[in-house]
């Protein structure tokens, strides 16, 4: 992979993100490397600009994109990420145990959501100091504060949260992790409104969370989506709904965004996310300058349920958007790829549904052939 290259934000009227120059020219996409200190995750802000049309599947969607890219200056590989990270032979597991949870420090919390998402999204950036690392894949257990109502005198159940960063975290120096976080709001069916007593506790404390504010961490945990990083060309079909995108964001900035000395990715990323509709798009700006860097590694499809129609005419579920691709997918899948899943399990039946009528329409046995994807450690589900 070419040597990163100084890259500038340029600004064109009304406030819109223009394009990612190279300071000089190179034979191939360079990753971004970003100093220690610029915030250069390609969040969404709160400052939103208007008119962003973003082209999906031959079709343009208008959107209010709020993506702000804080990209300064170059560093090296040596200056951004502690080496230390990348020594270990196994992953660091249950750091902080239940009983003796690690206390962090929000430093950001930011929607990334547009105005018309359906629901709130937020992405909140924990410092850990550097005293609780974790590899791509885990996930860390929040404890929100107060006491258990089903437990008096005990503190409140654990909720496990995918880590949406690399273990370098979004300013590369290996001291803090990302989040990403739904609002869990329960709407009376009858009245059609909002009851607060029964919103999800732990979510809404981390999306009404300020910088500043302490957090009670457990951790890390998984091994399920871990990366197998013993082939760097290898193939990853990464699947995923909603906020189930965590993972693969933090897998998709090793690949393409960091520029690590012990591991040079060569393969194919090929991202299946599906959301609502445009403005409930996660890291889409992220995801869309991979796609435009690295048209030979990253392949990017979307499922806009409310927004795009399958072949029936009916909506278009994430398991739609597969089948649309299945010959290919599964040729992928017999050539050793790895597919993951991560989201609400409820997406896993229409999917495990759409892959059998799949391996059907080649004559193949989906039971047989999911067993052999386990047994090769090619399969990957993490569900909630």
């Amino acid at each position: 992979m070419a040597t990163a290259h100084i890259v500038s934000l340029q600004t064109a009227h009304a406030g819109l993100v223009g394009s990612l120059c190279n300071a000089q020219a190179s034979p191939q996409p360079s990753r971004v490397a970003l100093p220690l200190k610029a915030r250069s995750s390609l969040l969404t802000s709160e400052r939103a600009f208007a008119g962003v049309a973003l082209k999906i599947d031959g079709q343009r969607y208008a959107r209010r994109s709020q993506q702000a890219l804080r990209v300064n200056a170059l560093q090296t590989a040596t200056e951004v990420f502690p080496a230390a990270l990348e020594e270990a032979s196994d992953p660091p597991m249950n750091t902080a145990k239940n009983n003796a949870p690690f206390t962090g420090t929000i430093k950001s919390v930011e929607r990334i959501v547009g105005p018309n998402a359906t629901g709130e999204t937020k992405h909140i950036v924990i410092d850990h100091e550097g005293k609780l690392p974790y590899w791509e894949g885990q996930s860390y257990g929040i404890i929100p504060p107060g006491e258990n109502p089903k437990k008096p005198g005990k503190p409140h159940t654990v909720r496990l949260y995918s880590i949406a960063s690399t273990r370098y975290g979004d300013d590369f120096d290996g001291k803090t992790a990302s989040l990403c976080v739904r609002r869990a709001v329960y709407v009376d069916p009858e009245t059609g409104k909002e009851d607060p007593e029964k919103a999800g506790i732990c979510s809404n404390f981390l999306c009404d969370s300020k910088p500043g504010d302490k957090v009670q961490i457990t951790g890390p945990s998984g091994k399920v989506m871990l990366i197998p990083e013993e082939d760097p060309n290898a193939t990853h079909i990464m699947i995923a709904t909603g906020t189930g995108i965590a993972p693969f964001r933090a897998y998709l900035r090793r690949f393409f965004m960091e520029d690590v000395p012990s591991f040079k990715f060569g393969g194919l990323a090929w991202l299946f996310l599906g959301v609502a509709n445009t403005d409930s798009l996660l890291y889409h700006d992220e995801f869309s300058k991979y796609k435009e860097e690295f048209p030979d590694n990253f392949r990017y499809d979307l499922a806009l349920s409310r927004e795009q129609k399958n072949k029936e005419g009916g909506k278009m579920y994430i398991q739609n958007k597969v089948a649309e691709y299945g010959n290919e997918v599964f040729d992928m899948l017999d050539k050793g790829a790895h597919i993951y899943f991560c989201g609400l399990k409820g997406m896993m039946p229409g999917i495990q549904d759409s892959l059998k009528q799949i391996a059907e329409s080649r004559g193949e046995s989906w039971e047989e052939k999911l067993t052999q994807l386990k047994k090769n450690k090619q399969w990957h589900v993490e569900v909630y």
